[in-house]
């Protein structure tokens, strides 16, 4: 015993008046281990608990969960560096050099902790949303951590969208406060074509595909839009089940397929671009 403590007690190194010593380095590793096994524990069991009905919704354990996930890490962060024997008054003096990095390198490391911290209690943004972002990407959130935002497309690909983008940025949300969302598929006829007919051939179309919703309020429609240089141009208005919200490149193939089956049915010709050639013969005879 009086061997370890000999070896606990031993220096490492010293910086004026403060030496670290083994001990207090094993304190210190400990509670960054101690602190990160309980970090992870408490936020899989607000996953186990997101999973039970009745309760919270998941949203809002989502978003308790991050934050007690985070008090952990500081409170233990702070129970780390006291192990290394550094009293308060000098934790108070590494908080104001930490503020003089934070002023000069860290404001973007910041900038996104504090967006992402918004974006959690405003809600604005949501495990489980679709998103579309001004340049044009879109996928579910998946996950929102301490930089960054975790978006993964419908093509399986993960991307991580700082959370200070997201926040001083436009962002659409499909899914902010409804499931359900109406989806424009334009389409076009050839001229001469019977607009009645065309009507009910594409509502036929659209009730043949099994998420479409037809209840009041919500059935599906048919706009003429518009005069094209050879064709007569529609939109069908559709609203889909929510499941189908996330999904809009498949959505939008379904229709269109469902649309063209349904005019081969009717014999409705779909245009195709026409243009008429004048030929001017300039015929000019010889002085001679």
């Amino acid at each position: 015993m009086h061997d370890i403590n000999l070896v606990l007690d031993t220096p490492i190194f010293k910086f004026g008046s403060y030496s670290l010593l083994v001990g207090e380095l094993i304190s210190f590793l400990a509670a960054l281990l101690i602190t990160f096994i309980i970090a992870n524990l408490t936020q899989r069991a607000f996953k186990r608990l997101a999973n039970r009905k009745g309760m919270m919704t998941v949203t809002s354990i989502y978003v308790i969960g991050r934050i007690i996930h985070y008090i952990i890490l500081f409170v233990g962060f702070l129970i780390s560096l006291l192990a290394l024997g550094i009293k308060l008054t000098e934790l108070a003096l590494v908080a104001s050099a930490l503020g003089v990095g934070i002023g000069l390198g860290l404001q973007g490391l910041v900038n996104n902790f504090v967006s992402g911290i918004m974006i959690l209690l405003e809600k604005s943004l949501k495990v489980g949303d679709f998103i579309e972002l001004a340049d044009g990407m879109v996928g579910e959130v998946k996950e929102i951590q301490m930089r960054a935002t975790l978006i993964r497309t419908n093509d399986n690909i993960d991307v991580l969208i700082p959370n200070a983008t997201l926040t001083s940025g436009m962002v659409t949300n499909w899914t902010l406060s409804d499931n359900l969302r109406r989806f424009r598929i334009p389409f076009s006829v050839a001229y001469g074509s019977d607009k009645d007919i065309v009507r009910q051939a594409v509502l036929e179309a659209a009730r043949e595909v099994k998420y479409t919703l037809d209840i009041e309020g919500k059935e599906p429609k048919v706009w003429m839009t518009g005069f094209g240089d050879s064709s007569l141009n529609f939109t069908l208005g559709v609203w889909v089940e929510p499941d189908f919200v996330k999904h809009p490149t498949s959505l939008m193939s379904d229709y269109l397929w469902a649309i063209d089956d349904s005019f081969r049915k009717y014999e409705i010709e779909i245009p195709f671009p026409q243009r008429d050639l004048h030929i001017r013969s300039d015929c000019r005879q010889d002085a001679n």
